[in-house]
């Protein structure tokens, strides 16, 4: 008996992480494929100037784009890339200026874009309340496509 007394089995205390890496290497897979889908905006070419970048804030800034074409879109609609006229646009802005009145409005023009269609939307963002509006450029020199994200 004083065999069987010694026998006791010991509790193993370690982690199987086995289980937790696959999870992880999962969850990196999904990231890496659905990562490339969540850049939303129009594909523009800005206009190049000597400027200074805007320190980075919290929250994303409203962006109104507008194409050569003369159609506008805006980064917090339903569809980014889907023009709307400006009496939407205005909307936009007015509600995006409602759940954070400190957001920033941006206007990103393309190179090609005639200048009126630019100036009435720096207007309706006005019109919506916006104080400051800001205009996007390309850093002086650098002329390639950037996306509307």
């Amino acid at each position: 008996m004083d065999r069987r007394a010694r026998r006791t089995r010991r509790v193993v205390a370690e982690i199987n992480v086995v289980p937790y890496i696959d999870v992880m290497l999962v969850l990196l897979v999904i990231f890496m494929v659905t990562a490339p889908m969540l850049q939303q905006g129009v594909e523009v070419t800005p206009p190049s100037a000597a400027s200074k970048a805007l320190p980075p804030e919290d929250d994303l800034p409203v962006i109104i784009t507008v194409n050569k074409a003369g159609e506008y879109f805006v980064s917090n609609a339903e569809d980014p890339k889907s023009s709307l006229p400006l009496s939407e646009v205005r909307i936009l802005v007015e509600a995006a200026l409602r759940d954070k009145p400190k957001i920033q409005v941006l206007v990103k023009g393309s190179g090609e874009a005639n200048y009126n269609a630019v100036m009435q939307a720096m207007i309706i963002a006005q019109q919506a309340g916006v104080e400051k509006v800001g205009l996007v450029t390309n850093p002086s020199g650098n002329t390639a496509p950037s996306g509307g994200k």
